[in-house]
């Protein structure tokens, strides 16, 4: 991802003469952000800095009970014109953000905004889309006649750093959760406010209950975080995406919630701004640190962010009260490192670090529960569903439904050493790991069910010493499972994705596969047709979801030779499903026109007749 491009910032913010930045309004009217804080004295100029450049035109704070400066600091940024501090005098029994959400409700720079997100210190914005600022963002929502956009949290971990330092958060931790993992998907709403309409909320805000019978609701279209519309429920509930939902193309939110094992312990020992008991313990840590994948994506900003942030440190007021904060959070841990509270602390972190992303529990659990789901359903988006429903009856599909994919339509580039459950399947173990599989796909493989319908079949109607080709044989199970229980076959596979290709690698040693001359492992191809021409495969499966079963049937008659079996796999299918009419008449032309569906949703086989069974 290129870096931002200093004329884009220019638009929403330059530096005075004063050496101060001057924020700008932009073309969408005021962007505002609420967040909340405590103590967060290190890390407030560069999150301030951030969401200027990021192109907030506003950024209203709430503090409680500081005692490094953190509220001062947000005074002084409001005598200079760069944000605005408001103080969170909390009710008896009321719980801090809520009670901050109250006072932002009736706040006029939150009312008079014409966009609001709320979000909170340890949360940095990271727009993907176009020129990285929410001027495109923006723009982008509104081409798209939608008027929100949920983001999604992408978790980042420690990324191993262990020491305190004073280097940006933004730079200092680059590995994350594996974009599919799904206990990491709490959101942020950033969305066109009228407060007469909406009351705010962590999440996502509100729609008041003397709007919820007109015709408001219908007035309200967000999309995910890669531009497409969301389902109508979140209009009114939900905290989280969901596998339909989840979406990181157009923007993201980065999520540092631990950062080094240092810093961790001064925020343990100095407790957090929704008063939770002992929330920051090993089990959040092992939820939270997450270093799966490598994603520095969010540098992008670091040259801009950095002339914000060196800009105000030119005020001297402000440069004494950040190195003071950072002196005394360096104090307090020095105070506390040695003891053999901090010793027992790292040990505790350390181990939860070595569990594998499999077993780290959300607590509590978050089981989908249809009854209460049902409870939670107002009367009005019980009426809603009831006619969508009604009208869904009354219309005949186009088309048939999608099917749920097992595999990640592109695996992220993966940390090698991070730790992973395996599972046997049919004989060889996977890894739980949501960098290759869906949420979907690990329900089975972590139950030893993945595939299992498709593997069996294979190794018993397979002719005995046939040809396979696998086109996008993605980690190669089902080729390590043939190899395991049919040695007799010739399989020769390919795969053009990398990452598939490095995952494919420690799963075969993992179970002791090799390539062997029965056995080979192709990149790519130059011309499809002359591929298939020179293997002269008898069965071929297509899981490469680049590739339409159209397509390989021309290559197949391009080629010359037309094999006895084509089977279209779950990580095609996921992605043509929906396309899927096209396929029987192209096979036919090859005389395949036995139509076999092992399982609908996971494989399609197209076989010649007389053909079905094992030679």
């Amino acid at each position: 991802m290129d870096d931002l491009a200093p004329s884009a910032v220019a638009r929403l913010i330059e530096i005075g003469p004063d050496g101060l930045p001057l924020p700008r309004s932009g073309p969408h009217g005021v962007v505002t952000a609420v967040s909340m804080m405590k103590d967060e004295g290190p890390f407030v100029l560069e999150w301030v800095a951030h969401h200027l450049v990021a192109g907030f035109t506003r950024l209203v704070v709430y503090t409680n009970d500081c005692s490094d400066g953190t509220d001062r600091m947000l005074m002084r940024l409001e005598e200079l014109g760069l944000a605005h501090h408001r103080a969170n005098i909390i009710p008896e029994g009321q719980r801090p953000q809520p009670s901050a959400l109250n006072y932002a409700q009736e706040e006029p720079l939150v009312g008079n905004s014409d966009w609001v997100m709320v979000f909170d210190a340890d949360e940095f914005l990271q727009v993907r889309y176009g020129d990285g600022t929410l001027d495109s963002l923006i723009a982008a929502i509104e081409a798209k006649g939608a008027n929100g956009i949920i983001v999604t949290w992408r978790i980042f971990g420690s990324g191993g750093v262990h020491d305190w330092s004073r280097a940006p958060v933004t730079e200092q931790y680059l590995y994350a959760a594996p974009p599919m993992w799904n206990k990491g998907w709490g959101v942020k709403t950033l969305f066109r406010f009228d407060p007469d309409h909406w009351k705010l909320g962590i999440h996502r805000p509100k729609i008041k209950s003397k709007w919820l019978k007109t015709d408001f609701p219908d007035q309200v279209h967000w999309l995910n975080g890669s531009g497409q519309p969301m389902e109508d429920y979140f209009k009114f509930r939900g905290w989280r995406s969901i596998v339909r939902t989840v979406g990181y193309d157009w923007v993201q939110m980065n999520h540092y919630a631990v950062k080094s094992i240092d810093s961790y312990a001064i925020r343990k020992f100095r407790g957090n701004v929704n008063f939770k008991k002992d929330k920051y313990n090993a089990d959040y840590w092992a939820l939270q640190d997450r270093n799966e994948v490598r994603d520095d994506t969010m540098l992008r900003y670091s040259a801009e962010r950095k002339r914000v942030f060196d800009a105000l440190l030119t005020d001297s007021e402000l440069n004494r009260l950040h190195f003071a904060a950072l002196e005394r959070a360096e104090a307090r841990l020095a105070e506390f490192k040695g003891t053999e509270a901090y010793e027992e602390l790292v040990t505790r972190l350390k181990e939860a670090s070595r569990i594998p992303i499999s077993d780290v529990e959300a607590k509590p659990p978050q089981a989908r529960d249809p009854e209460k789901i049902a409870a939670l359903m107002s009367e009005v988006e019980k009426t809603r569903a009831a006619a969508r429903k009604a009208e869904k009856a009354a219309t005949p599909p186009e088309k048939r439904p999608g099917v749920t994919g097992l595999y990640v339509r592109h695996p992220p580039e993966m940390t090698e050493d991070a730790p992973m459950t395996w599972t046997s399947n049919q004989g060889i173990e996977l890894p739980g790991d949501p960098r290759l599989f869906t949420p979907a796909g690990l329900v089975p493989l972590g139950a030893g069910k993945f595939e299992r319908y498709l593997c069996r079949s294979l190794v018993k109607t397979l002719p005995r010493g046939s040809r396979l080709l696998e086109i996008g044989c993605g980690p190669g199970f089902v080729a390590a499972a043939l190899a395991r229980h049919r040695p007799d076959l010739q399989q020769t596979l390919v795969e053009r994705d990398a990452n598939f290709r490095a995952a494919l690698a420690r799963i075969w040693a993992r179970n002791n596969i090799a390539e062997t001359s029965s056995l080979r492992l192709l990149h790519g191809w130059d011309d499809l047709p002359t591929l298939l021409r020179d293997i002269r495969p008898r069965s071929v499966i297509l899981g490469d979801p680049d590739i339409t079963g159209p397509e390989l049937a021309e290559a197949i008659r391009a080629s010359g030779h037309s094999p006895d079996l084509v089977l279209l796999t779950n990580r095609n299918l996921a992605v043509h499903r929906l396309d899927f009419d096209a396929c029987p008449p192209a096979f036919a032309g090859l005389g395949l026109t036995e139509h076999n569906p092992l399982d609908i949703g996971l494989t399609i086989a197209f076989q010649r007749p007389g053909t079905g069974r094992r030679a």
